[in-house]
């Protein structure tokens, strides 16, 4: 019986939270969400550069071997995809309004937080491995008569390169993005339950 009376004494002692001021938590969201919406951009805009440059190599140069171009289409579908997967997500989180209807925007906001969770999740492990297969395709022609040296570097260098994507940067980008989500979505939902 102690520790129950204990208990209801600590349970009692907990800070009761303040409601949230409505404009302040609007305010918060709507920037967040700016920034997410721009880095999303931005990051489509990029992808649609590079697909338009590895379209550019498969248009004006012309190859002997039938691995080379198997390596460009590998790329190319694999970049349109996750493209196409980003245009997705941004159109996500713009078709709604905040200030119309907040539940819809929150539902909205949580299949965002889904999409992107598992994009990030084994989606990006494929990616990464179709990337990398269409580029070993690639350069197995590209650096047929380059020295062993150069070719060890090439291959080194974009093994290095998405190793470190993979394996660091993704978790930064994806531990960033799902903390500023999770705050937004913690955000939305304490400032409905103040009005339900």
């Amino acid at each position: 019986m102690k520790d129950f009376d204990h208990l209801m004494m600590v349970w009692q002692k907990q800070p009761k939270l303040e409601p949230a001021a409505v404009d302040e938590v609007l305010k918060q969201i709507k920037k967040g969400m700016r920034s997410l919406t721009t880095n999303l951009f931005w990051s489509i805009t990029g992808m649609l550069v590079a697909l338009i440059g590895v379209g550019l190599v498969t248009l004006f140069f012309v190859f002997q071997s039938w691995v080379t171009y198997a390596g460009i289409i590998i790329i190319l579908s694999t970049m349109i995809i996750y493209v196409l997967m980003m245009m997705r997500d941004y159109r996500l989180i713009n078709k709604q309004d905040l200030t119309i209807n907040p539940t819809l925007y929150l539902e909205s906001l949580k299949e965002y937080q889904r999409s992107r969770a598992t994009i990030y999740g084994w989606l990006y492990y494929l990616y990464v491995l179709l990337l990398s297969t269409g580029l070993a395709l690639y350069f197995y022609e590209v650096l047929q008569s380059a020295s062993a040296t150069f070719k060890c570097l090439a291959y080194g260098l974009t093994a290095a390169w998405l190793l470190f994507c993979t394996f660091y940067l993704k978790n930064r980008i994806f531990a960033s993005e799902q903390e500023k989500l999770s705050l937004m979505i913690d955000r939305l939902v304490r400032l409905q339950n103040q009005f339900d």
